[in-house]
């Protein structure tokens, strides 16, 4: 009886003396793609994040507790992205779940997070099926259907063009999901497509399809793809003397894209995005001068959308009083707040409901060209 009690009492000590981890830290996973294919999109996403919970703790923390948030590198692959939520839910014992970046990896791990029960809030990930998973799944960026609609009116109303060829990544959801927003509104808004043309990642030479491409005579070329092969894209259309404007999505906003594509070929390019470093909103303009600051480089769409993300989970929890699940989606589902990236709520679906922004290239540099609402 006295070993027992002396055990017991021995265990409180300890807890009270050096806390358990539940009690020193409120942890976040981060599931990121830091590696790969995609790693400028993890890395964006990953320093933004720092730079949020950096931000509270300074503040006092969330719940009268220090966030830590713990990043498990996805390394870019679906299965790698199953693995990681995995890990951050049963290793890691984290509260809730952001990332990852891209459409097909989170469409590995939203399912696994749904069925655990963990909240999970992608920045970046587009492709509509993400959040049609379940109600604890939600996202900070809108939607391709949105994405490849504002590139199609912008194509026919702003460009005034009348005919578009498609070049997309046949393997790739994303890619696909835009293009078919794309064409379904082009086509409906009284334009034609003249040509359709696919690769698949990691393809280097694209000159056989931009050949056949300007047999067509589009006006207009959209190229619903990433950075890696946009520049490349880009810079080999530009020397089959292809002077075509082309158009894109979100995959294009990199600053990789200049290194693959040089200045030169940057021209006449245009594509949609979530918000402009251009932008005067005051949380924009504190979280750019925060970000160079910090990390040296201007903040791309998918850092801003990172911040917005821990951001919207942190004022849940704020509103939720709690990091149960349940609690926490009550709050989301509520929630309305002013991000970087805008004014953000959540429709039925759990996709928030905000503006777009049309960027044109300028030898390379971004220019802010006009905003498409909801």
């Amino acid at each position: 009886m006295k070993y027992c009690l002396f055990a017991v009492l021995s265990m409180f000590l300890f807890s009270s003396l050096y806390g358990s981890d539940k009690d020193q830290s409120l942890k976040i996973g981060g599931n990121y793609e830091i590696t790969g294919s995609v790693a400028t999109f993890g890395t964006s996403c990953a320093n933004a994040a720092r730079l949020f919970f950096d931000k509270i703790n300074s503040s006092g923390g969330l719940l009268g507790k220090k966030v830590e948030l713990i990043i498990a590198d996805n390394k870019s692959d679906p299965s790698e992205s199953a693995s990681a939520v995995k890990m951050l839910i049963a290793q890691d014992k984290v509260a809730a779940l952001l990332g990852p970046v891209i459409s097909r990896n989170s469409l590995t791990a939203a399912p696994i997070a749904q069925d655990a029960g963990y909240i999970m809030i992608t920045p970046t990930a587009t492709n509509p099926d993400v959040t049609k998973t379940g109600k604890y799944i939600f996202r900070a960026c809108f939607i391709d259907d949105f994405q490849g609609t504002v590139m199609a009116n912008f194509a026919l109303k702003n460009l005034r063009v009348k005919t578009a060829a498609v070049f997309l990544d046949n393997a790739n959801d994303y890619s696909k999901g835009l293009a078919k927003f794309f064409k379904e509104s082009f086509i409906k808004g009284g334009g034609k497509i003249v040509s359709e043309e696919a690769f698949i990642a990691g393809d280097k030479d694209f000159r056989t399809q931009l050949t056949k491409i300007r047999m067509k005579k589009p006006d207009i070329i959209y190229i619903p793809a990433y950075y890696q092969e946009d520049g490349l894209i880009a810079k080999q259309a530009r020397e089959l003397s292809i002077a075509t404007p082309i158009l894109g999505g979100d995959g294009w906003d990199s600053d990789e894209l200049i290194k693959i594509a040089g200045a030169g070929s940057l021209n006449g390019i245009y594509f949609s995005n979530h918000y402009s470093t251009e932008s005067v909103n005051p949380v924009a303009v504190d979280f750019i001068k925060a970000y160079r600051q910090r990390y040296g480089s201007r903040p791309d769409a998918l850092a801003a959308l990172s911040y917005d993300s821990a951001l919207i989970l942190s004022e849940a929890i704020k509103a939720a009083g709690s990091t149960e699940t349940e609690k926490i989606r009550e709050a989301l589902v509520k929630l309305k707040v002013s991000g970087v990236t805008g004014r953000i709520s959540f429709d039925e679906n759990r996709n928030p409901v905000k503006s777009a922004v049309v960027i044109e290239l300028v030898n390379g540099s971004q220019v802010y060209k006009t905003t498409i609402e909801p």
